[in-house]
């Protein structure tokens, strides 16, 4: 026993020195920063910058994390609950609001220097805002893209949607139905996940979707422009046949094999999905990247982009901070933009040449920078919730022809607002 109570204290320092945020024997502070990266090329830019930084901060060790997108939200409450959280959080930014709200993130508006909050634009931030708080550096974004079948539309003669002249949502219905038939589809909605696609295109239609009161409570109203983009959808798929039924339930890699098989024409995805299609496109397969429709809202469209964030606990906030700046500098925005096929916020970031480049349509994307606005739920405190019970199955039944437009409404604004309303008491 004598043995046993000298041990104990030994362990517990040991402990100590291993645990998040904490100083090591040496003297060197340990930070824990949790990545989601997941394609090779992204977590090998991570990767690369978090050796590069612990070669030049002796006394501030950052140690990498690897996380995943499937599981973070229930992974990060059980970490914040008990006290395990990270130091650094990858994330993305309409994850945060409950977060945030909650009191687990750290305020980092006099954390983060003048450089980083100046390069990146006003309405990039307002999707980390909350409460007058920053909780987060966006820093990655999405547009969403039409990847098209270049020789089909070649072929067919349609007018080809540049960003300068889009299609509009009517013209966009007409022209897929005019590419379809004997078994091909103008278009496949992969719309396994169809909350975040539909809101975020309702924007270029002038949708809102949710309406934040004088008293800040925000309630659902699904009203005409919020109807554009799924009124096109169920069109496409049920009068017109111009849009494959069997994608519905599918995610966008699921829709690469028919689209290489010459079975779709088109397939709205995320920017990002062209590295996929440069890995997987049969020889001499030829594509390009189009504008999404465009509406009453032009080609405004929402955008939840991946964030950087403190744990509130964490007893490093400043040399966390310090890493976060590192990691974003214009130079290093720019590896982790091409790392992920996406665009960054940073402005000096955007214009690097290397972004600027046709191939793989890297323009196309750039182009719409300019266009992308904070997602409609980034705010919504519930919007998880809400998401999940709600929003997800009716829109899922909605497309495939189980209810109509008027249920799909009521669903949306009377199942809607009593789970949001929970969360604003």
């Amino acid at each position: 026993m004598r043995h046993l109570r000298l041990l104990v204290p030994v362990l517990l320092l040991l402990l100590a020195g291993c645990s998040s945020g904490g100083t090591r024997d040496d003297g060197r502070i340990t930070l824990r920063f949790q990545s989601l990266a997941w394609q090779e090329e992204s977590v090998a830019a991570n990767k690369d910058l978090v050796k590069e930084w612990n070669a030049t901060h002796p006394d501030v060790r950052v140690e990498y994390v690897q996380g995943t997108w499937d599981s973070v939200h229930d992974q990060l409450l059980t970490a914040f609950e008990g006290g395990e959280a990270p130091d650094i959080i990858h994330d993305a930014s309409d994850d945060l609001a409950d977060f945030a709200y909650g009191g687990y993130l750290a305020d980092l508006t006099d954390l983060l220097p003048a450089r980083l909050k100046s390069d990146i634009p006003r309405r990039s931030w307002e999707t980390t805002t909350f409460g007058g708080g920053i909780y987060g550096v966006p820093f990655l974004q999405e547009p969403r893209v039409l990847i098209a079948d270049a020789k089909w539309l070649k072929r067919s003669g349609v007018r080809i949607p540049t960003p300068e002249r889009p299609w509009t949502w009517a013209e966009f219905r007409r022209i897929t139905e005019d590419l379809s038939g004997r078994g091909e589809y103008g278009v496949a909605w992969p719309l396994k996940e169809p909350v975040s696609a539909t809101l975020n295109l309702s924007l270029s239609a002038g949708g809102q979707l949710f309406h934040r009161g004088p008293d800040g409570k925000v309630t659902v109203r699904f009203e005409a422009a919020d109807q554009v983009v799924p009124r096109t959808v169920h069109a496409q798929i049920g009068t017109d046949r111009s849009a494959s039924p069997t994608t519905l339930g599918s995610g966008g890699s699921d829709t690469l094999p028919g689209f290489f098989g010459g079975r779709y024409a088109m397939v709205p995805l995320g920017f990002s999905y062209r590295q996929q299609i440069v890995q997987q496109a049969p020889k001499g397969f030829e594509w390009q990247v189009l504008p999404a429709p465009a509406g009453a809202g032009g080609l405004t469209q929402g955008v939840s982009p991946q964030t950087l964030s403190i744990a509130e606990d964490s007893p490093h906030q400043k040399e966390a901070a310090a890493f976060i700046d590192f990691l974003l500098r214009p130079r290093n925005m720019v590896r982790l933009a091409l790392g992920d096929w996406m665009l960054p916020t940073g402005t000096r970031a955007l214009n690097d040449p290397a972004l600027r480049t046709a191939e793989h349509g890297w323009s196309a994307g750039t182009a719409l920078a300019a266009h992308l606005r904070p997602a409609p739920a980034q705010t919504v405190r519930g919007y998880p919730e809400w998401k999940d019970k709600v929003a997800t199955p009716a829109f899922q039944e909605y497309y495939s022809g189980a209810i109509d437009i008027r249920e799909l409404r009521e669903r949306l604004e009377r199942d809607g607002n009593l789970v949001l309303a929970r969360y604003q008491r």
